[in-house]
């Protein structure tokens, strides 16, 4: 009964988003372009979910979630073309990171065999189907800015909210590609096997591809706010989300405990987590 609780919740809130998010915004066929792209997301996972409960496999989760925001956003700007400067570029964008990331996390678990987060879950039908709706709320809350930027009725020229939020997102995507690329290319090594790294961009902070991903979403949502109104501003949840859930959920704390439990009486590992930052980078102590 909690799970179809927790179900129930997570698809009204992406809902209720969608539906803020579409006033003032473009419709097709009757029907508001920002909610249809909401309800496509949850459609996705949910039929999703029958291939991967039945074969009991957590291996394409990742890459359907990425493949759901690129179904989402293309059909958004599809069905609200003709599209501005700023809804292209807009579009490039979530495209480029849903393409990079997907591909590198499908080729990671194709090499590791398993994702860990769901050995309890996936032999469990409501939790695992819980695991796959709250991944469909977390492409439409995630996405919110993007797609509002596409389906709204607003257009206005490019000034220095989308010059600077372009400027942010290069910074975050090339900061998440280096620290990802970086971390492969270590575990790749045998030399380091059983250690943790803690060079490169990982010397500056514990967590630089996270950094990366909060700092692309906030420079997407500055894109969006010359072109927000009324309930549009609900759409601002999108990077709210993003630290959240790295921060409190799914992400740091998950590879804290992780770490703790791996390297936890290592003297060197203590060291590393005393003098370097737990998110925002700054330069390691000499």
């Amino acid at each position: 009964m909690k799970f179809i609780v927790i179900l129930c919740i997570a698809t009204l809130m992406g809902l209720g988003v969608a539906w803020g998010g579409s006033q003032g915004g473009k419709f097709a066929m009757g029907y508001p372009i920002f909610l249809m792209s909401a309800l496509l997301a949850f459609l996705i996972n949910w039929v999703a979910y029958i291939p991967a409960q039945l074969n009991r496999t957590e291996k394409f989760y990742d890459l359907t979630g990425s493949l759901t925001y690129l179904t989402t956003i293309i059909l958004a700007a599809f069905l609200a073309s003709p599209l501005d400067i700023r809804a292209k570029i807009v579009v490039a964008m979530v495209c480029i990171w849903a393409l990079r990331l997907g591909s590198f996390l499908f080729r990671r678990i194709l090499k590791d065999g398993k994702d860990h987060r769901f050995d309890h879950i996936k032999t469990n039908p409501p939790r695992f189907l819980m695991a796959w709706t709250l991944q469909a709320l977390w492409v439409v809350l995630t996405s919110a800015c993007a797609v509002a930027i596409i389906t709204s009725e607003t257009q206005k020229p490019l000034g220095l909210w989308a010059y600077g939020g372009i400027g942010l997102w290069v910074i975050g995507f090339a900061v998440e590609v280096i620290a990802d690329k970086q971390k492969s290319d270590f575990r790749k090594n045998p030399d380091n096997k059983g250690r943790f790294i803690n060079s490169g961009l990982w010397a500056w902070s514990r967590h630089p591809n996270y950094f990366g991903e909060i700092i692309l979403w906030i420079g997407i949502a500055l894109m969006a706010v010359p072109v927000l109104s009324g309930w549009q501003w609900v759409c601002l949840i999108s990077p709210l989300f993003v630290i959240f859930l790295l921060t409190k959920v799914s992400g740091i704390p998950t590879l804290a405990k992780a770490g703790q439990k791996r390297w936890g009486d290592v003297p060197a590992y203590q060291a590393y987590l005393e003098n370097t930052p737990l998110l925002v980078p700054r330069p390691p102590k000499a």
